[in-house]
């Protein structure tokens, strides 16, 4: 229990502390849109990269992810450490993105985390919502030559084995933005490794990035790159 507390102290300490950094890139008067997202991508990796540390948590990447920008990385999603490992992963490839995130992720409590370091909000619940996300998508990457996309396709968090069944926005956004998808497979049960969290002895997570897939296959086609990649020893 203690163990517990101790962690999500540190992590919503630090997390009050970056969100005082985002907002000074947030709101400056002058930075372009393309340089504000690299800046938040930076800090946002800062950040990762320190609770990482705190956790003792290391990532085995099995794969690369691609040289070019401008891609959809379609990731599993199993715990709130998924984001954190993936920023971590970013941050090694000097990659600069945007997340996509539930609507009412910006209305929680810790909202603000996620609104000024430069996610971008989809409300599911409404079609005036739906037109907007897709419009701000199209405007944001015509202005961001580099800016990747980040989602978990699945649209919420799943403790099964295998992956919960697509929501069909990954792959309209990719159809419509003209976006290759990369699919990214974390393999392992990061909820349970997070409650086990902070390790004495570094513990070894593992991810997989596959080859470029397309939407109109995406849910099948990243089935089958996960499967191979649970067979991968």
């Amino acid at each position: 229990m203690i163990k517990t507390v101790l962690k999500l102290l540190y992590m919503i300490k630090l997390g009050f502390k970056y969100i005082k950094i985002y907002k000074k890139t947030y709101f400056h008067p002058f930075i372009s849109q393309k340089a504000a997202y690299k800046q938040l991508s930076l800090d946002r990796q800062g950040y990762s990269n320190l609770v990482l540390n705190y956790l003792n948590i290391e990532v085995k990447l099995v794969g690369t992810l691609p040289k070019k920008d401008k891609v959809l990385y379609a990731i599993n999603h199993r715990s709130l450490l998924d984001i954190i490992v993936m920023e971590h992963i970013f941050s090694k490839f000097n990659k600069s993105g945007t997340w996509i995130a539930k609507q009412e992720l910006f209305d929680a409590i810790y909202g603000d985390f996620f609104k000024y370091s430069g996610c971008i909000s989809v409300d599911l619940e409404s079609g005036r919502g739906l037109l907007s996300f897709f419009k701000t998508i199209k405007q944001t990457l015509a202005k961001v030559d580099n800016l990747n996309i980040y989602i978990f396709p699945e649209g919420e968090r799943y403790k099964g084995d295998g992956i919960l069944k697509f929501q069909s926005g990954a792959a309209k956004i990719a159809k419509a933005n003209k976006l290759d998808i990369v699919p990214v497979f974390i393999n392992d049960k990061l909820e349970k490794v997070f409650q086990d969290a902070p390790f004495e002895k570094p513990k070894i997570i593992e991810v997989h990035v596959g080859d470029i897939i397309s939407y109109k296959n995406l849910e099948n086609d990243y089935i089958t790159f996960m499967n191979k990649a649970k067979e991968v020893k």
